[in-house]
């Protein structure tokens, strides 16, 4: 087997994980510089919705946390799945896992760059509801669990819906 870095649908995975990572990167700047946080830190943009600042040395909720020096293990793991998930995308003939490893490529890719800039991620978007509160995130973090989902669903819905059923009578 030949490993190809490019093949049919790796355009459009590309501009999928590009897209992502401008999306990624504009919101995260525009956030840091054009937000005022005032006394609280706290923006409400909507009764579910809070706009923070946080910074995220760890992979999800925090998990894994890396001290100041430590920032380069996450980062360089981001990279490594960025650059696995393109060789996956040049085997891909579907645009449905060409549109997944492209959110998945792209979200590690604006982690990885916060990763270097900062020493960690700035996540920023708190959903609330109830008194209960979900994680804070960002777009990086929503490309990449969509990502995830459209592989998963299908992985059980779409490609194994169109296998010819197997075995014998």
């Amino acid at each position: 087997m030949r490993l190809r870095l490019f093949g049919p649908l790796s355009w459009f995975g590309l501009l999928v994980a590009l897209a992502v990572l401008v999306a990624d990167q504009a919101t995260k700047i525009g956030v840091m510089r054009f937000v005022d946080f005032g006394p609280d830190g706290l923006v409400p943009v909507m009764p579910f919705m809070d706009l923070v600042v946080t910074w995220n040395t760890g992979i999800s909720y925090g998990l894994f946390a890396q001290g100041a020096d430590g920032w380069w293990v996450l980062g360089l793991f981001k990279l490594v799945a960025a650059i696995a998930f393109t060789f996956w995308l040049a085997r891909v003939t579907r645009r449905v896992e060409a549109l997944a490893l492209g959110l998945l490529i792209g979200g590690a890719l604006g982690n990885a760059i916060d990763r270097a800039a900062y020493g960690a991620v700035f996540d920023f978007v708190s959903l609330h509801a109830f008194g209960f509160h979900w994680y804070i995130f960002n777009i990086a973090d929503v490309a990449i669990v969509a990502g995830v989902g459209v592989l998963l669903y299908d992985s059980f819905f779409g490609r194994a819906a169109k296998s010819p059923p197997s075995g014998g009578r």
